[in-house]
């Protein structure tokens, strides 16, 4: 069944909301309660109504149900104040009360995704299998199903990517497989498969990512906890594990694509975004934009490619190493926006954006892109991070950590979290927070040896904290990685910010540079 509203629709037999042609990601409990107020549009239903047909009359916290409620109002534009779709009745309930068209799918269509066709697996193409209940409680199903469902609906945000649809994953399920055959049946690259074990107050859940070509084991986690509100661990689990698996998936790629006699546009493009994966040393990023240029030769139309030279022509911009910093930003800028005419739903060209509008000073525009890119993705966890940032370029600097925090906290081995603890380091030093600061940007530097600024910022905070012969160690270091990095060029950083707490910070972090001995330039 189609249920249209505004310019959403809700497909049942998918299990897709989409805001015209693009997906919105819902979690599976978000995705029944809508459909279930949508289904009952003609009367209010009751909390009672809610937790007997959606959680199948399981106790449910009333934080629980608020929480998505909050996300089914968020998905769809909705808030507490504006309830132009999901009204609340106080003491009696909710109803949906937007305009609703229904519509059934032509018989002629299916259900589930269409099945690439071909020899060749398409790129980005995985089945998440059913995971295994090995609790010996079969009440626990319920939990695993969850899991797998939510991470299905998770990675089919990755732009390009092709996620087998759960209907047909399910008939994997309880059954002894080969990986291999599984690749060759629904003509995917890679497979996805998981654990669920239960013992007493604790909860242990194991993944592991399989090439379907060869059955060799690309990458594995788990996930060792304390028994809490399921739903919320649920939830917490997957989006650990959709941010790690963007990063995973891209990697893999990129190292087919080296071997390919005849890449194509997106091939250049993995290979350009493992490149930045690595780090934003000047090799890197000249990697890097090299292959995106190519892919964009390919493919003058390839969005992810365009976004990648943007984020290359920011990262050059802000790297204090040049000085033809504007004309980089308004490169970036323009791609950014030429993607988002293409795509504007595309999630890392609103971050692509932003980040151009942080350095250019327009830090309050630059931070409603990354609120909006949250919007879309809630589990974005780099948006989260930037988020952060932009409060130390605002001068709230005391803000940052905690958004910082909320990044680690979805995707704690993140490819960058070297980032994000220079931020928080960087933020420190604005505090004068001098002591932890070196121990943000000690951290850092260990994460990624390749990040300069970070080496740079840690000779700053030692030489503020009286370390000084660590501190000129640490400044020999990251001008080995940027040796274009002058102080001249760090204060020009200041023009874009007239925060006075920012200015303020700026001038103790170039009073700690000096004493580590960085050209004055």
């Amino acid at each position: 069944m189609l249920y249209s509203f505004s310019d959403f629709t809700l497909e049942t037999d998918r299990r897709e909301l989409r805001r015209g042609a693009e997906p919105i990601s819902v979690t599976p409990q978000v995705f029944d309660l809508l459909n279930y107020l949508i289904r009952n549009r003609e009367r209010v239903v009751s909390k009672d109504d809610l937790v007997r047909e959606v959680w199948g009359g399981r106790i449910v916290s009333d934080a629980a149900l608020t929480t998505r409620l909050n996300g089914a109002r968020s998905a769809i534009g909705d808030t507490g104040d504006k309830q132009h779709f999901i009204k609340t009745f106080p003491r009696k309930g909710f109803r949906f009360v937007g305009a609703v068209q229904e519509a059934r799918r032509p018989p002629n269509e299916t259900a589930g995704p269409i099945r690439p066709t071909g020899d060749t697996p398409p790129q980005l193409s995985i089945v998440v299998l059913p995971f295994t209940n090995l609790s010996g409680d079969r009440e626990q199903d319920y939990f695993a199903d969850g899991v797998t469902e939510s991470l299905s609906t998770d990675l089919s945000r990755i732009s390009g990517s092709f996620v087998i649809a759960q209907n047909s994953a399910i008939s994997y399920k309880g059954r002894a497989v080969d990986v291999r055959q599984v690749g060759r049946e629904l003509n995917i690259r890679y497979v996805l498969e998981g654990s669920v074990q239960r013992s007493g107050k604790r909860l242990r859940v194991s993944v592991q990512l399989i090439d379907a070509e060869n059955g060799n084991h690309l990458w594995a986690e788990r996930f060792d906890k304390p028994v809490a509100d399921l739903f919320d661990m649920q939830d917490e689990i997957v989006s650990r594990l959709a941010n790690t698996l963007g990063a995973q998936l891209i990697q893999a790629e990129a190292r087919r694509s080296e071997r390919s006699l005849h890449p194509d546009a997106r091939d250049l493009y993995f290979q350009g975004r493992a490149w930045l994966m690595k780090g934003f040393s000047p090799e890197c990023v000249a990697q890097a934009r090299s292959f995106f240029e190519r892919s964009l030769d390919v493919d003058p139309g390839n969005v992810e490619a365009m976004i990648g030279l943007a984020n290359v022509d920011t990262a050059i911009g802000s790297s204090f190493a040049t000085d033809d910093g504007p004309a980089r930003f308004a490169a970036a800028e323009a791609m950014a926006i030429k993607a988002l005419s293409i795509s504007p739903n595309y999630t890392p060209a609103h971050l692509a954006w932003g980040w151009v509008q942080i350095f250019t000073s327009r830090a309050a525009q630059g931070m409603r892109q990354f609120e909006h890119a949250l919007a879309l993705d809630s589990n974005k966890a780099t948006a989260h991070a930037a988020l952060g940032f932009a409060k130390f370029y605002m001068g709230r600097a005391a803000e940052t950590e905690g958004h910082i925090l909320e990044a680690l906290r979805l995707s704690p081995r993140d490819v960058e979290v070297y980032l994000w603890r220079c931020y928080v380091g960087a933020a420190k030093l604005q505090l004068a927070s001098d002591v932890e600061a070196v121990s943000w940007l000690r951290r850092s530097t260990e994460a990624n040896r390749n990040f300069p600024l970070a080496h740079l910022l840690l000779a700053a905070a030692l030489s503020l904290s009286g370390a000084l012969d660590e501190a000129r160690t640490a400044a020999r270091t990251g001008l080995e990685l940027n040796s274009g990095f002058t102080i001249r060029r760090f204060l020009l950083a200041a023009q874009q910010s007239d925060n006075p707490a920012y200015l303020a910070g700026f001038e103790r972090v170039c009073e700690g540079l000096r004493l580590a001995g960085v050209p004055e330039g």
